[in-house]
């Protein structure tokens, strides 16, 4: 059973899709990410999957299916069953799905493995215990540990610059959410060794951090809970992005002063997730 009737519909287009397109190809569709975390928001959320094969599929024909699928938020990678039981790191490039483009050289990440593991959801095939999946703590760690610099402490950079595509996102309550809980879920990572969802994640920082981080934190659930949806051109541009327009008042006077708090906070959470990997 899927956790909201906007993902079984989705599910059902894309599975005829496949199937029209290449009978029996797909034998294994698991969802991950929050459909399976159980923090799905329709309209602001991607359905996250995991579509298992028999043998590597043909690019030309996963590009028909997404091509037919259109701009769905379906995003996932197409594995066999033999990648599953493999390190992420050892198979090197799989096709993946983004933003309703087939991505024939993307590259598979451990939080995948651990999501699907632990917390996947069927949509066809075995169920994922009673799978042989790779899980491995270590690794997991490893890679968040540099994933916090790879991709979080750059995207701070960007955003440090007012007038950056990042740094207007950031007036906004889509850039605020997307900073706040995405720090936040590295850290619950390199914490517990779990993967959480970006609701959880800020209930998380909300208990580790000193109390000078919590309206910053508060304010992401704010817009978390209210199903922010990504701004447009002219919200942004604007620097107002939710913050007038929300059922519930922005716990900021203005949006530039919450970008700083964001910021502040996001830096601050990538040094101490830093020095949970790094303490013995």
């Amino acid at each position: 059973m899927m956790p909201h009737p906007k993902i079984d519909a989705i599910v059902e287009t894309y599975l005829i899709l496949a199937d029209a397109e290449a009978p029996g190809l797909v034998e294994g569709l698991y969802l991950e990410g929050s459909a399976a975390l159980g923090d799905y928001r329709p309209g602001t959320s991607d359905v996250d999957f995991v579509a298992v094969t028999a043998d590597p599929p043909p690019a030309g024909v996963l590009e028909r299916i997404h091509t037919k699928l259109g701009a769905h938020p379906l995003e996932g990678v197409y594995l066999t069953w033999d990648d599953l039981g493999h390190n992420p790191s050892d198979l090197g490039e799989r096709p993946q799905a983004r933003a309703g483009r087939l991505d024939r050289r993307g590259t598979p990440n451990p939080v995948t493995w651990h999501t699907l593991a632990r917390h996947g959801l069927t949509c066809r095939g075995p169920k994922p215990e009673e799978l042989k999946i790779w899980n491995d703590p270590s690794a997991l760690a490893a890679w968040t540990d540099r994933n916090l610099d790879l991709y979080w402490r750059r995207l701070v950079t960007r955003a440090a610059r007012p007038l950056s595509p990042w740094g207007l996102t950031c007036l906004g309550g889509y850039g605020t959410v997307w900073m706040v809980t995405g720090v936040s879920r590295l850290h619950y990572t390199l914490a517990t060794g779990e993967i959480t969802s970006k609701t959880e994640a800020g209930r998380h920082a909300l208990q580790v951090f000193p109390e000078r981080w919590h309206r910053v934190l508060n304010e992401a659930l704010r817009l978390r809970e209210e199903d922010t949806a990504t701004p447009t051109v002219a919200s942004v541009v604007a620097g107002l992005g939710d913050h007038f327009g929300t059922p519930r008042r922005s716990l900021y006077g203005s949006p530039f002063e919450r970008r700083k708090d964001v910021l502040t906070f996001a830096d601050h959470t990538i040094t101490a997730a830093h020095k949970l990997y790094r303490t013995p």
